[in-house]
């Protein structure tokens, strides 16, 4: 396996992920399509550090820690998400986005 494999296997799941963003209409299917795309970061990231070789016997760390990161902010924007699902479908009874229209007057 090489470092062109797990980019072009990035690339692939970010491609899917937007897809999904971009195209569905319910609300959950799109915040699993973003949680999708950030995954796809993932894997490159941690590609990039494995196959990091600037210095010889050297341990970057540096892809891991970032990818640490995305997955603290992707579990904290995946509780704020559904919590603001959970409230709309209270109030609206419908997660599809093209119905929800409570900013228009």
């Amino acid at each position: 396996m090489t470092l062109t494999h797990f980019v072009v296997l990035g690339a692939v799941l970010f491609c899917i992920g937007l897809y999904g963003a971009l195209t569905k209409r319910n609300a959950i299917a799109i915040l699993m399509s973003i949680e999708i795309m950030l995954n796809a970061v993932n894997i490159t990231l941690i590609a990039f550090s494995f196959f990091n070789h600037v210095k010889p016997y050297s341990n970057l760390l540096t892809g891991q820690i970032f990818a640490i990161f995305i997955i603290t902010v992707a579990a904290a924007e995946a509780a704020l998400a559904l919590a603001m699902i959970i409230a709309i479908y209270r109030k609206r009874q419908t997660v599809d986005v093209g119905e929800i229209d409570m900013l228009k007057w």
